[in-house]
């Protein structure tokens, strides 16, 4: 049991990983010149969050949590709550990115495309894209943390007073 709950998290780990460069490589190269492009972008964006990132963050937390149980040592280890915490925080994040910021960008764009306060919706739209970037590359920075919190396992105890 305790080998398929690793084998599962490891797996979703990295479709987790590979939804994010996947998600980060169509918001950087897709065309965007056009409304219709950009509203093509962001159904590719909105499938790659919905049937890989989500899906595999929520496997990746809960076989994370899963086997702290299954494996009693890991719930002694501060690298496994590290983790844990870190998962939670990520969980999070993914969801308003995948979410808010989406329904923001699609919402500023249909404003552009009716040309309804152009230059305000342009400005707003290069405002959203800018902080969803800062989100995705703290996700992933969180991520890679993760992954070495669980290669490395450091001991991660606070040093004895004398």
């Amino acid at each position: 049991m305790r080998q398929s709950i690793k084998f599962l998290h490891t797996l979703s780990s990295c479709g987790l990983i590979g939804a994010l460069v996947a998600y980060m490589l169509v918001l950087w190269k897709a065309p965007q010149e056009s409304v219709v492009q950009y509203a093509d972008m962001r159904e590719i964006i909105s499938l790659i969050a919905r049937y890989i990132l989500v899906p595999s963050l929520g496997i990746s937390l809960v076989s994370g949590l899963m086997s702290m149980m299954v494996h009693k040592p890991y719930q002694e280890r501060r690298w496994a709550w590290a983790k844990a915490f870190l998962g939670f925080a990520m969980f999070e994040s993914t969801l308003a990115i995948t979410q808010a910021k989406a329904i923001d960008a699609a919402e500023l764009a249909a404003q552009i495309a009716k040309n309804e306060n152009l230059a305000e919706a342009q400005k707003l739209l290069a405002e959203a894209l800018h902080s969803e970037w800062n989100v995705l590359w703290a996700i992933l920075a969180i991520s890679a943390a993760q992954t070495a919190l669980g290669v490395w396992r450091p001991k991660l105890e606070l040093p004895k007073s004398a």
